[in-house]
């Protein structure tokens, strides 16, 4: 006896019941020159409809054809997403903060036909087109082209004008590809992933169940659109018919406090530099509530324990823990507390709390010594993390490097690694990040999370430079917040009784900014050259 196991997995079947069911829900978006935009579900629909037609009758593309976006979290940002995904093309997000060289690369090799661009973000890819080899139609995502001094450009508006809405979504392969996603390329060249129209299903309804959202939620997605597919919480909003809020380009925690206060949001998800930013502004004015708050998801870098401290006891909301990666869909662990757990004291779920989580259900993960031999999941024993699932990749697009990150249907995460017995994973560093001292492992990531917990610390990171006697050293650089007079002195003093002796970094060096990948993620590969010597010039 069967059931209907061979009905596909569509993400336009979730979106047909959404708008269905809550035509009237609310989708508001920040614009290019910070004014509000407000339309709803069925609006949305009938624009939706129309830009799928108008990329088959005016822009001349196919099922799987790839559709890049270069653009900000926006209402046409949304719309595109569904009208590539309804219609068996793929959405190639752009990110916005790659190079140049880096943006031509995976245009080229995604093989690109169409790029939309948001007006103030043209003057950043004009100088790449001319170099890129499928791309056959640029457009301009506002109601004018004019200024954008790219030749040829298309106005959004222009564009879906005068097309008849399609009216059905086609029926199309639960396996084919609805989304690319490049990493940031930290080495080498970005590598491509293809989530599907499945992975992106299943991620889409094992987070909801995880970590729920629903109708009554108004959603703010700081997370870009244009990494990791927002997280996936374009899709799982609208899934569920919640409100959604887009932020535009204003990322400042002002914008984003007021946008918190004066559309009612419930659930915000997005990086910790971010939500740093918002603390810093509610810090300067204690008066604003957002406890209507139910949760802050917060990931792409370790979280602070302070934050998670800071934002439970100074604003009534609890920050959530997540962890992923591109390769993952990209959503597959977050940080919450067992019923069991609530009982205990605040340290001991803060211990908890700033772990990376439990793997969404779904999953399965494992770490592994040095020879790919299972470790066990005491909390004490640690190895690189290893995880596969019906939503975790298993090779990157077109690309060599899979058999480097792939092994016997396991993703190779690059995370080094613990699991306790309660199931969560606590991540000691990136393999490439741990520094070993004398023969020895230490934690860049546990002395970063110990440095930040100075209420004068704005960011730090930890890096291992080369010493003559020790192999590699601990040298942390700190951003200090801004009237701190902190010292490299005190700072040990503060870190003295808090991480082990032979931890404690060797130099502490004040910096203004910490450079970042384009994901925003601490980019210490950039740190490590620029001081590679630090150490050895020292001691000569």
């Amino acid at each position: 006896m069967h059931m209907q196991d061979d009905f596909p997995l569509l993400l336009s079947t979730l979106y047909d019941n959404a708008v269905w069911q809550y035509p009237q829900q609310e989708i508001v978006s920040v614009e290019a020159d910070r004014s509000i935009h407000r339309t709803t579900y069925a609006e949305t629909d009938v624009r939706v409809r129309k830009l799928a037609a108008a990329l088959a009758e005016k822009l001349g593309t196919d099922v799987g054809d790839a559709i890049g976006t270069f653009a900000w979290n926006n209402h046409r940002h949304h719309e595109l997403y569904w009208a590539t995904a309804n219609t068996g093309r793929i959405c190639h997000t752009l990110n916005i903060r790659l190079f140049a060289d880096q943006l031509e690369y995976i245009i080229n090799h995604a093989e690109d036909k169409v790029i939309f661009i948001d007006p103030d973000l043209a003057p950043l890819i004009a100088p790449v087109i001319p170099r890129l080899e499928t791309v056959e139609h640029i457009v301009i995502m506002g109601r004018t082209a004019e200024g954008s001094e790219i030749e040829g450009a298309i106005a959004y508006e222009d564009l879906i004008a005068g097309v008849e809405p399609v009216s059905e979504w086609p029926l199309l392969d639960e396996r084919s590809p609805m989304m690319y996603c490049y990493t940031s390329g930290t080495t080498g060249n970005p590598k491509g992933v293809a989530y599907t129209q499945r992975s992106t299903y299943l991620h889409t309804l094992s987070n909801l169940a995880a970590n729920p959202i629903g109708t009554e939620d108004n959603v703010l997605s700081v997370v870009p659109m244009f990494h990791a597919s927002a997280w996936g919480y374009p899709f799982m909003a609208v899934t569920v018919g919640a409100k959604l809020t887009y932020p535009g380009p204003d990322l400042s925690g002002e914008g984003l406090v007021n946008l918190f206060v004066n559309e009612h949001v419930t659930f915000s998800a997005g990086v910790p530099t971010v939500f740093f930013g918002i603390q810093q502004y509610l810090e300067a004015n204690p008066d604003i509530d957002i406890s209507h708050i139910g949760a802050l998801f917060c990931g792409g870098s370790a979280v602070p324990r302070s934050m998670i401290d800071w934002f439970e006891k100074n604003a009534a909301v609890r920050v959530i823990q997540g962890w992923g990666m591109t390769e993952t869909n990209p959503v597959a662990a977050a940080a919450k507390i067992k019923p069991w757990m609530e009982d205990w004291s605040w340290e001991e779920q803060l211990d908890v709390l700033e772990t990376a989580g439990r793997p969404i259900p779904g999953l399965q993960v494992k770490i592994v010594d040095e020879n790919f031999e299972p470790l066990p999941h005491d909390g004490e024993a640690f190895g690189e993390l290893l995880i596969r699932g019906p939503w975790i990749a298993s090779e990157y697009y077109n690309d060599p490097r899979s058999a480097d990150s792939f092994v016997d249907g396991w993703l190779r995460t690059g995370d080094v690694c613990k699991i306790t017995p309660d199931g969560y994973i606590k991540i000691t560093d990136r393999a490439k990040d741990v520094i070993k001292s004398g023969g020895e492992w230490i934690s860049s990531l546990d002395v970063e999370n110990e440095i930040m917990a100075h209420p004068e610390i704005a960011e730090a990171t930890v890096v291992g430079l080369e010493h003559e006697k020790w192999q590699e050293r601990p040298v942390a650089f700190i951003v200090l917040r801004e009237g701190s007079e902190l010292t490299p002195d005190l700072i040990k003093e503060f870190l003295t009784p808090r991480i082990a002796g032979w931890w404690m970094p060797d130099e502490v060096v004040f910096i203004d900014e910490i450079p970042k990948t384009g994901t925003g993620k601490f980019d210490k590969k950039v740190v490590r050259a620029k001081y590679a010597d630090l150490l050895t010039a020292r001691d000569n």
